[in-house]
């Protein structure tokens, strides 16, 4: 067989291909690599998406604001002084990017108007926060990020 330019050519294509499916079949098959979606039902979520619009704009028209600390005891939710906390009735979702096994919903029950989410619960990182609630039977929406 005589070696000869088109020869080196074709041989560093396939040379190249194989590389790069080499490391294709490599990612798909490390359990380090985790391809989860943000969220299995995210068809639903996208249907519904005009409703969180709406609850978002009754927390902005209401004037109130949310306030999401940090507290040596875990992230502590306090409540706009306007709300009775009796009536406000929802939940809590914190949803981590980086581990779906990290991402927890909890129900909103407050003492005074205040909610605490225990620091056991949290790791230190990024973590979406998205508050949903009923009040007076008018839905209200908080979404935010924060680091922890």
């Amino acid at each position: 067989m005589k070696f000869n330019w088109g020869t080196g050519i074709f041989l560093s294509f396939v040379a190249f291909i194989v590389f790069i499916l080499y490391f294709v079949v490599l990612s798909f098959r490390d359990p380090q690599s985790n391809h989860d979606l943000v969220t299995e039902d995210y068809y639903q979520q996208e249907l519904k998406y005009q409703q969180d619009i709406d609850a978002s704009a009754n927390l902005n028209k209401s004037g109130a604001q949310i306030q999401v600390t940090k507290i040596p005891e875990g992230l502590s939710v306090v409540f706009p002084a306007t709300f009775t906390p009796d009536e406000i009735k929802g939940t809590v979702s914190l949803y981590r990017p980086s581990n779906k096994q990290l991402d927890f919903k909890t129900p909103i029950q407050l003492s005074e108007r205040q909610l605490l989410i225990p620091k056991s619960r949290l790791l230190d990182g990024r973590w979406d926060i998205r508050i949903e609630w009923t009040y007076e039977g008018k839905p209200y929406l908080y979404q935010n990020k924060l680091t922890y």
